[in-house]
Order: structure tokens, then C-alpha cells, then sequence
């Protein structure tokens, strides 16, 4: 469901937040914060991308001269096969279960309420 400029995809236990660009469609994402926060508020965030949005970022930095695009890291990134935010809710939902998220995001502590 829409919440301002969040996805949020409801889970028991736990909630999966993701920020598309404005007007995107959601069935074509591929390049994507997100979040994965627990009831006990808990949160670990992320930046999903697809393979060919890997392949098109390296594309364009090799283009620019840039030496990143001769190889890609990102330290709290995924890389999923297919676009679109359900299927990226597949690979997350997948993660969890498997408690993976805590080592394949980056852990970023509850939410501080100021």
C-alpha cells in the first residue's frame, strides 16, 4: 500500500518499506531503497537493484571513463534476478525467513524518535 512516497508491503512480523521514484510503476522497478523494519522496530536497510540495472549503471560509468565501470560493489545492495517490487518482496520475504536480512542488509538500529 501507498504511504507518501513509500511502498510498504505488510508481513507478520515485519513490514518491507520501499521508496520508487515518484510515478514510478511498480511492476518495473529496478534500482530501489528499502527497508525491512520488525514489529519490535528493528530496522535494516538496502538498495535492491536488478542484474541489468548492474549491467546498465557499469555501462554507463565505463561510458564517463569512470573506473567503476570495469567492476560494481555496494555494501548494503541486493541484486535479484527479475524486476518489479513483488518480486523483489519474494527474494526479501525469502531472506527473513531465512533471518539472511541481518547479513545481507545493513543493520540500522530502531527508529530514534526525536
Amino acid at each position: 500500500m501507498w504511504d507518501g512516497p513509500f511502498y510498504r508491503v505488510r508481513r507478520d512480523g515485519y513490514e518491507i518499506c520501499f521508496v520508487p521514484g515518484a510515478g514510478e510503476d511498480l511492476d518495473k522497478v529496478c534500482n530501489v531503497d528499502m527497508w525491512v523494519i520488525r514489529d519490535d522496530g528493528d530496522r535494516w536497510s538496502g538498495t535492491v537493484f536488478t542484474l541489468d540495472e548492474v549491467h546498465r549503471i557499469m555501462d554507463r560509468q565505463r561510458q564517463a571513463g569512470d573506473p567503476e565501470g570495469d567492476y560494481w560493489w555496494c555494501w548494503d545492495g541486493l541484486i535479484v534476478r527479475d524486476a518489479g517490487v513483488q518480486s523483489m518482496v519474494k527474494v526479501i520475504d525469502g531472506l527473513v525467513a531465512a533471518g539472511e536480512h541481518e547479513t545481507v542488509l545493513r543493520h540500522i538500529g530502531p527508529e530514534e524518535i526525536a
